[in-house]
């Protein structure tokens, strides 16, 4: 086990063979800092100055928002790979394995790959204490470094002004939509928490906006940088028959997006793509990226097992949630709807079980309290959401007592949190 009293010759050795675990790493990484979260550049700075990670070999995107920022991730990847580029991939939260959050060249990391870039930080930290998103971000960059990538893909896990990604000046950034979320850092209107995210804009680079209802401060932000905006409905749009750009770049489809496809998301990746100069692109590439985001579990996953429809969605929040109960609302099934819903304390709880209760014949409260020091324990959440919810255990217990349930035609709903998804939905093989 590593401890907070190991000397710099430990830590050189500590990516060796018969050193730390990913496990052990990961541990350390929790306990460095007093607090989880603590948004500042200057500790994340340091380190890359020492690593020697600034600026990456590699053209760099940089993703913020509130919702949807992961799925736009993959789609780029999945995009500019089918290219011939080779693309490296940094995303958070991840639902079972860590590996998950940085995939290179179309793979997840390794345990010895992370293991090794963990000890490359740890030797440059010294006496500087990162957070546990801090220490992950310096490895993906590192590991990034190390892999000689065309393009590297960053999605901000926090805001965006003072995340430790944006410590990497993006050739383009998007931005997806604005919402209340993190309120307690960020700030409680759409203005405050728009402008945070801005904060990934840099003067004279292009940042492409997918929300229609764009606060003020974003575009405001730009122009007082002077960041070369692209905005969805202005610059750029989607319908049913595809993508319309500016100077003439479009691309047409004849074949409905995938359900679990955000049009938002898909204009804005496009938008990014177009200004990379990853152009043209054929409806064939775009649909076939679009069904690979179907693999990118939890996010409006749609999965049919016995006779039952099951639908894994990690949204959390009120944005997320619209999104959610829209697609249930043009999804109808002949059967019902069992909803297992688990949620955080600190999130908007009575307002999503307004949303979905109204589209559930079945509601299970699954409990959180044992996964999460923020989680509601089943009862509380029950309470909370009224109508009949009934309290049914951990997440995988919640999940089961609902297919006992169901019925063929039926489907179930799983959703809240990337705790209940992660503990309901086994890990694929």
């Amino acid at each position: 086990m590593l401890n907070a009293d190991c000397d710099n010759s430990t830590r050189l050795r500590s990516a060796a063979p018969g050193g730390p675990t990913l496990a052990e790493w990961l541990d350390w990484q929790l306990q460095l800092h007093p607090h989880s979260i603590e948004l500042e550049l200057e500790r994340v700075q340091k380190v890359a100055a020492r690593l020697d990670v600034l600026p990456l070999a590699a053209r760099c995107v940089i993703v913020a928002g509130t919702n949807g920022k992961g799925s736009c991730v993959r789609l780029l990847e999945t995009l500019l790979r089918a290219r011939g580029q080779r693309v490296g991939a940094y995303t958070s939260p991840h639902l079972w394995r860590y590996n998950e959050r940085i995939r290179i060249d179309g793979a997840d990391a390794d345990d010895a790959a992370l293991c090794t870039a963990f000890a490359a930080v740890e030797e440059a930290r010294q006496e500087v204490q990162l957070t546990f998103f801090e220490y992950g971000t310096l490895a993906a960059l590192w590991l990034f470094q190390q892999a000689e990538l065309d393009f590297a893909l960053l999605e901000v896990g926090l805001g965006g002004r003072l995340d430790a990604v944006n410590i990497v000046d993006a050739e383009v950034a998007l931005i997806t939509n604005i919402g209340l979320d993190h309120t307690a850092w960020l700030g409680d209107t759409r203005a405050a928490i728009g402008l945070e995210k801005a904060g990934v804009m840099r003067a004279d680079q292009a940042v492409v906006c997918t929300d229609k209802d764009l606060p003020r401060t974003v575009s405001g932000h730009a122009a007082v940088i002077g960041a070369d905006l692209y905005r969805l409905e202005r610059e750029f749009a989607i319908d049913a028959q595809g993508w319309h750009g500016w100077a003439g770049r479009q691309v047409s489809w004849s074949a409905r997006l995938p359900a679990h496809v955000l049009p938002e998301n898909l204009a804005g990746v496009l938008a990014v793509m177009a200004l990379l100069g990853q152009w043209p692109l054929s409806a064939t590439v775009v649909m076939q990226a679009c069904q690979a985001q179907g693999g990118l579990h939890g996010r409006r996953e749609v999965i049919e097992q016995d006779g039952l429809s099951l639908i894994f969605d990690v949204a959390h929040n009120v944005e997320a949630v619209t999104v959610l109960a829209q697609s249930l609302r043009d999804n109808p099934v002949a059967g019902a709807t069992h909803i297992v819903l688990g949620m955080l304390a600190d999130k908007p709880v009575r307002r999503v079980a307004r949303m979905l209760l109204p589209l559930a014949d079945h509601v299970y409260a699954a409990d959180l309290a044992e996964i999460s020091e923020r989680g509601l324990d089943a009862a509380a959440l029950a309470q909370q959401c009224g109508c009949g919810a009934r309290p049914a255990g951990p997440p995988a217990a919640a999940l089961a007592a609902a297919k006992t349930a169901a019925k063929v035609g039926d489907r179930i709903v799983v959703c809240g949190s990337f705790f209940t998804v992660a503990h309901a939905r086994m890990e694929p093989e």
